[in-house]
């Protein structure tokens, strides 16, 4: 049964009495009143909150952006800030950086109405899929909406896919003879100690979908997630596994020497490290190629809704998108803006060559999944 409210009633009563006039021969609906516009607060698109001037006009009132979890060598976020507030004179703030995915759903949970509460989010669509279960993000359609592939993006439009890459392996060569190559390579007694994650595969997205690329490299599928697990196990065994959340820093020092992480976070760390003498080297592992993409979305509760709708905007544009390029993540509109002739084909002709058309596990999938690492990862660990 479909539920029409008082507005689309008359909405429909206005399309019907044109359609009549038109037939007619009449051209009165012509110059029909547009739709009164959403506060920001309840827009579901910037046409809806009166068009991008409007919109703009809203957010620059305000003034201000909450973010949280967004390191600046994180996917470019440095050039994004830093172009954001350029654009539109907006200060951008950023809570926990170094966070994960789930402190951000914890986040917005716990903060509510609070003025201090995260306007934006950025997390691993699992996780976006459980905020939008619990009723936490706003529906809001980018004008380049239509563009995003289905699979990259939630059908109530209350997050959508923006960036993406491969799950890969940094290795710093100063303190790493050979540098490994694969998954199966990590087993090797030569990286005893040595190889970490980006965090715990419970709270860091990036954390699962490594947990996910072994589980491909060792018999498992989407459909089964445990050969990852099981993987972990064995590198915590024969003492390989290093507990370390890797970072920027521990990279930099070298307590975390090789690094399972996203080819555009260890490529980074190649451009950037290797300034402080850092021979950071980057591989995508053949034996478990798994890509994924990062999902946007605005709080429902979002202390500044007009500039969270903007910053959603902004990245999702082509000058978003390319500035994301140029960290080398792949931006979810890469192939339209390539047909468009929009992309920065320079930035996107320094991507790693990766075989073949990326896969990604369904809903369903994703769901089983992190319920398997959820429930058996603390096992995986204690495991001797």
């Amino acid at each position: 049964m479909t539920t029409w409210s008082t507005t689309s009633r008359a909405r429909a009563g206005i399309a019907l009495a044109c359609s009549a006039l038109v037939a007619l021969g009449l051209s009165a609906c012509e110059h029909a009143p547009p739709a009164k516009p959403q506060k920001p607060s309840t827009a579901t698109s910037a046409a809806n909150a009166g068009g991008m001037r409007a919109l703009t006009a809203a957010a620059r009132h305000e003034g201000r952006l909450t973010a949280i979890a967004l390191p600046h060598d994180w996917a470019n976020y440095g050039g994004l800030i830093q172009g954001f507030e350029k654009k539109y004179g907006i200060k951008v703030t950023v809570e926990d950086p170094q966070g994960h995915s789930e402190d951000e759903i914890d986040a917005l949970r716990k903060s509510g109405n609070k003025p201090t509460a995260p306007d934006v989010v950025d997390v691993g669509d699992t996780f976006a899929r459980s905020a939008a279960q619990q009723n936490l993000l706003a529906p809001y359609k980018v004008a380049d909406y239509d563009s995003i592939p289905e699979s990259q993006k939630d059908s109530e439009a209350r997050w959508s896919n923006n960036y993406g890459g491969y799950i890969s392996i940094g290795c710093d060569a100063n303190r790493v003879k050979t540098c490994p190559q694969t998954f199966a390579d990590l087993l090797k007694p030569a990286y005893r100690g040595k190889v970490a994650l980006e965090g715990d595969p419970r709270r860091s997205a990036t954390a699962f979908d490594s947990v996910y690329a072994a589980a491909l490299a060792n018999n498992g599928s989407f459909d089964n997630i445990q050969p990852g697990l099981d993987f972990f196990a064995e590198l915590k065994k024969i003492g390989n596994f290093n507990p370390l959340s890797s970072s920027t820093t521990s990279v930099v020092d070298g307590r975390t020497p090789i690094s399972i992480n996203w080819d555009y976070i260890n490529l980074h760390y190649a451009d950037q490290l290797g300034r402080k003498g850092v021979d950071w080297q980057v591989a995508i592992p053949f034996d478990g190629s798994f890509a994924q993409y990062f999902a946007l979305a605005v709080n429902k509760n979002a202390p500044h809704p007009a500039a969270a709708r903007l910053w959603l905007e902004y990245l999702f544009s082509p000058e978003g998108q390319n500035l994301r390029l140029r960290g080398y993540a792949r931006p979810v509109l890469m192939e339209v803006m390539r047909q468009n002739g929009t992309l920065d084909t320079a930035a996107a002709a320094r991507l790693p060559t990766v075989e073949g058309t990326p896969q990604f596990p369904t809903d369903a999938q994703l769901e089983k999944a992190r319920n398997t690492v959820d429930q058996g990862w603390a096992k995986t660990m204690s495991k001797r």
